[in-house]
């Protein structure tokens, strides 16, 4: 029994968080620390997003043959896009926030770098990473980049949707103080915002006492992503040329990225001392390219939609059945052939044995 509980433990109370939506009569009290194995926490929000990562690839795989694409091609991108990822996502943040993760000299502490434990992840930088792994297997593949990412961004839509429930565990990502009914309220959330200079002392208090709160930009996050998933499924149902439903994402996630990085209170900033935030200025230019693109595509095409790479496979596919069909013809022509003519010498030869038996008659 020792062992076991050396093995497997509970997390203690030192991990747990009060949470509450007093506008909604909702009152948590969120662990982090989902169980401890061999002495290590393993945190609710990396359940959540293997668990995201794994619902992703699992509908993926059914939608794929809509778009040309395999089971197989997923799986196999996977094994490159998901560590890809895992560096990207946390590079993007360091790269942002440099000066956290410099020593007095000047030079990198790895050591902090890499202990991913400590919070610090930018999903931008696992997006672009997926983008570039993306295109270099397709063109490696000989698959079509703009249907495969048509496809892969419902994984991104459900990714994220479900990966922000583990901001809520850990309660961060919210936003900007707020008395809307909808607020989230909580002691570390009022020791965070009077820390950093967002409320002064009497916002403190009103925050303790759930008269005001901040923006649960997790959720706005998710149920904007939910949203975006329902639209992007129908759309590529009745899409009209391959990257409609990639050019959807980019223009849908940065208009949403825009409006709701502008709430948060842990946004990446360009520079020291800039009032610029990175992920808001990203998600505002490519919403605005990817609109005016789509939009274009979507005039250009209303008459005459283009050939999708799942259509161009299924026409090669009935260009090789006829084919092998037009091959097939000639043999059983031929076999009919050699069978009627051996039918003829057979009963040639039957005659010509007739008549000399009655010769000999």
């Amino acid at each position: 029994m020792g062992f076991l509980q050396n093995l497997i433990a509970l997390p203690g109370a030192e991990t747990v968080q009060s949470v509450s939506f007093p506008g909604l009569g909702l009152e948590f009290e969120l662990n982090r620390v989902a169980i401890i194995i061999l002495g290590r926490p393993i945190y609710w929000y990396a359940i959540i997003i293997v668990s995201g990562l794994i619902l992703a690839v699992i509908l993926c795989s059914r939608w794929g043959k809509r778009y040309g694409i395999s089971e197989d091609n997923i799986l196999d991108m996977m094994l490159f896009a998901v560590p890809a990822a895992l560096v990207a996502i946390r590079a993007y943040y360091v790269i942002f926030n440099l000066s956290m993760f410099q020593n007095a000299d000047g030079s990198l502490n790895w050591g902090k770098v890499l202990n991913y434990g400590d919070g610090g992840l930018a999903i931008y930088g696992a997006i672009i990473s997926s983008a570039i792994v993306l295109l270099i297997f397709c063109k490696v593949k000989e698959l079509s980049f703009l249907a495969f990412a048509d496809l892969g961004v419902h994984g991104l839509f459900i990714g994220q949707l479900i990966g922000r429930w583990g901001n809520f565990m850990n309660v961060e990502a919210f936003g900007s103080a707020t008395a809307l009914p909808w607020r989230m309220c909580g002691p570390t959330i009022a020791e965070y915002m009077a820390r950093n200079g967002y409320v002064d002392e009497a916002g403190y208090q009103a925050i303790l006492s759930g008269t005001l709160g901040v923006h649960p930009t997790f959720f706005y996050e998710s149920a904007w992503n939910l949203a975006g998933l329902v639209m992007t499924y129908f759309i590529g149902k009745k899409r009209r040329f391959d990257g409609q439903c990639f050019l959807f994402y980019v223009f849908w996630y940065g208009l949403g990225r825009a409006w709701i990085e502008g709430l948060r209170t842990d946004s990446l900033y360009l520079y020291v001392g800039s009032s610029i935030r990175v992920s808001q200025l990203l998600a505002a230019l490519s919403a605005l390219a990817a609109g005016a693109v789509l939009a274009w595509a979507l005039w250009s095409t209303r008459k005459a939609p283009l050939e999708l790479f799942v259509d161009r496979l299924a026409a090669q596919a009935a260009q090789a059945r006829a084919e092998a069909e037009t091959q097939a013809e000639p043999v059983e022509e031929y076999g009919e052939k050699a069978g009627t003519e051996a039918s003829s010498a057979s009963q040639g030869e039957q005659e010509t044995g007739n008549e000399t038996e009655k010769r000999e008659e």
